[in-house]
């Protein structure tokens, strides 16, 4: 009998535990943003919206309906650069973080 449980369930109960998880998680979606994978960035804010507020306090927050932005943090989603805001200030506030960008020379 295998031991296993749903990959969600233990993203929700891990951020809840573990603020340097959600953290690292609001970290690497920005960088798969920046770093040109854009799809995959959205998956992983997806599962943060989920594990954190959950995307009705969300649309309360963006002012923005709950379907639309389930449907932009979607694989095949398409979030203007003000809605992506939006979502990333709600999240740095949840978390009481600041993004930084920084920039390294090529290798």
């Amino acid at each position: 009998m295998a031991l296993t449980r749903n990959y969600k369930e233990t993203i929700n109960a891990r951020v809840r535990q573990d603020s340097a998880f959600a953290q690292a998680l609001l970290d690497e979606a920005v960088s798969l943003f920046l770093n040109g994978d854009p799809e995959v960035a959205r998956l992983v804010l997806r599962e943060l919206v989920n594990a954190t507020l959950g995307f009705e306090e969300l649309a309360l927050e963006t002012a923005r309906p709950s379907k639309s932005l389930h449907r932009r943090l979607s694989a095949k989603g398409n979030p203007t650069m003000d809605i992506l805001n939006s979502i990333l200030k709600v999240l740095q506030t949840k978390l009481q973080v600041e993004i930084e960008v920084h920039t390294v020379p090529c290798h």
